[in-house]
């Protein structure tokens, strides 16, 4: 057999509570009903063994200087007396197999919520701006009407679980390496309530609840956006057992809008111009979500300006009166092809503004862009 000390992974000089921790770690590591490697058990017993041994100070000295011939062959699993942290083991051993440990608290047997609900919901990009009351439907469960939840028959009532006598939990004896241990489990025939309904309501079949398609009518406030989550309370499914409603939570997805961005409480878009109007000014007529509205070009306007129209974008959600600007991004059309009288005019025009002391004229601004 393996030395006691190299099984445990500790010095020979190891403390007690060096000693406990180690043991504490390889137990949990390798006990069968955790690890079911081929090996596994036997090694847990070995590490047991070990930790018998070298947790006991007489026996420790014994095997210290004789090895295992000085221990007379006794032994057996560790003395649980010697273990304050059993408590942890037995803990890490159970959780999540099934069951509570013996004396875990029962499955709740009151009311219960109800679940809550998701519905998707799209809208379109003014109706995200300005906001909108909307008619939806949606399906979900109610109190049944015929039996008020109960779910048993009229005239009847739930009776007491015969398999868990009415209280909601079974015991299973399950044997360990430590010994025989009770899991407490939510009774599987009443489901953790202790009553089974003997006569179900013909409506509902003894659940309690009925699904009901219903008709809603959801405020969309001004200013939401694709991803913004509504919350319309008590509108989930019912509770069991007379238990409140969950709530419904609706997903908004807004559609874009042809020629708009939206940024923020911000709006985007872009205005093409000829060269005439970049250069002499213009009011000329844009999409917003307002309408039509009218927006000035200043004189010399440049390629990539960008133009604003205050007030004219996305209200601030939960303060509608606060709202963003639209934002203009301008680009400016060069022409492609000159008839003679267009060209007759621009170089005339050009050279009106050579005389004026303009070198190179072609290197300069808009004109650049036109005789360069």
């Amino acid at each position: 057999m393996a030395d006691y000390y190299d099984l445990l992974g500790v010095a020979r000089d190891a403390d007690p509570d060096t000693l406990k921790r180690s043991y504490r770690r390889l137990a949990r590591q390798y006990h069968p009903d955790v690890n079911k490697d081929p090996g596994a058990e036997d090694k847990f017993k070995e590490i047991g063994r070990a930790y018998e041994v070298l947790s006991d100070p007489q026996t420790r000295a014994r095997y210290d200087q004789f090895g295992e011939a000085g221990l007379g062959g006794g032994g057996g699993m560790p003395d649980m007396g010697d273990m304050g942290g059993f408590a942890d083991l037995f803990e890490t051993f159970f959780s999540g197999f099934g069951g509570a440990a013996a004396g875990g608290a029962p499955r709740r047997r009151g009311p219960r919520q109800g679940d809550d609900l998701r519905l998707d919901l799209t809208i379109s990009f003014q109706e995200a701006v300005f906001g909108i009351e909307k008619e939806v439907q949606i399906r979900h469960l109610e109190t049944c009407s015929t039996c008020q939840g109960s779910g048993a028959k009229a005239g009847s009532g739930p009776t007491t679980c015969g398999t868990c006598g009415g209280a909601g939990q079974v015991r299973r004896a399950t044997r360990t390496p430590f010994g025989s241990f009770t899991q407490v489990a939510a009774c599987p025939t009443c489901e953790g309530t202790g009553q089974v309904i003997a006569d179900p309501c013909s409506a509902c079949g003894g659940q309690g609840l009925q699904q009901v398609r219903k008709k809603l009518r959801i405020n969309i406030p001004a200013g939401v956006d694709s991803g913004t989550r509504l919350r319309v309370a008590n509108e989930g499914n019912a509770g069991q057992r007379g238990g409140p409603a969950g709530d419904l939570y609706v997903f908004l997805t807004v559609q874009s809008a042809p020629g708009l961005r939206r940024d923020g409480i911000h709006i985007h878009s872009e205005v093409t111009l000829n060269y005439l109007q970049a250069i002499l000014g213009d009011t000329i007529e844009v999409d917003t979500v307002d309408g039509h509205e009218q927006l000035e070009i200043p004189a010399g306007t440049q390629p990539g300006a960008v133009l604003t129209l205050q007030g004219k974008g996305v209200p601030k959600l939960g303060n509608p009166v606060a709202r963003g600007n639209h934002l203009v991004s301008v680009k400016v059309q060069l022409p492609t092809k000159l008839n003679g009288e267009e060209r007759e005019l621009l170089e005339q025009l050009a050279g009106h503004h050579s005389s004026k002391g303009q070198k190179h004229p072609h290197k300069s601004g808009l004109f650049g862009g036109l005789f360069g």
